[in-house]
């Protein structure tokens, strides 16, 4: 594997956590292995290493497109990574008013109603200390 991929798989344990790329790795087949290196190269060892902008931003700003182009099966994922790139319950919600405003109500209420679920999720995993959100 090259170096690329090695800082991908760092860097999406960091944002993604080790149960989630665990999980993934683990379904990993000879047939989507390729696609999987792919990814890790690409998005997460270029696009998600890059010191150009901030994790939170990146965060706010996967979250906003994901939502903008309707592809919502990735939103819960990356509503779950903000407990690790510093966006805020605030941030995720700015981004999907930005989505409501430039992209449509409707993709920003079904991608809020994603963040609702997937934040009572979490709750419910990890009980937060009083004032944390």
């Amino acid at each position: 594997m090259s170096d690329r991929y090695a800082l991908g798989m760092q860097v999406r344990r960091e944002v993604l956590g080790d149960t989630h790329v665990d999980r993934a790795e683990a379904g990993k087949t000879e047939f989507d292995a390729p696609f999987q290196e792919l990814i890790a190269s690409s998005a997460w060892g270029t696009v998600w290493a890059s010191d150009g902008i901030s994790r939170r931003e990146r965060s706010m700003l996967t979250l906003a497109l994901l939502a903008a182009t309707g592809n919502f099966e990735e939103i819960p994922m990356h509503v779950r990574a903000t407990a690790r790139t510093g966006a805020s319950r605030r941030d995720v919600l700015e981004a999907f008013q930005h989505v409501a405003i430039y992209a449509g109500v409707p993709r920003a209420n079904h991608a809020l109603k994603l963040a609702k679920q997937t934040y009572a999720e979490m709750d419910a995993e990890t009980p937060a200390e009083e004032g944390s959100r």
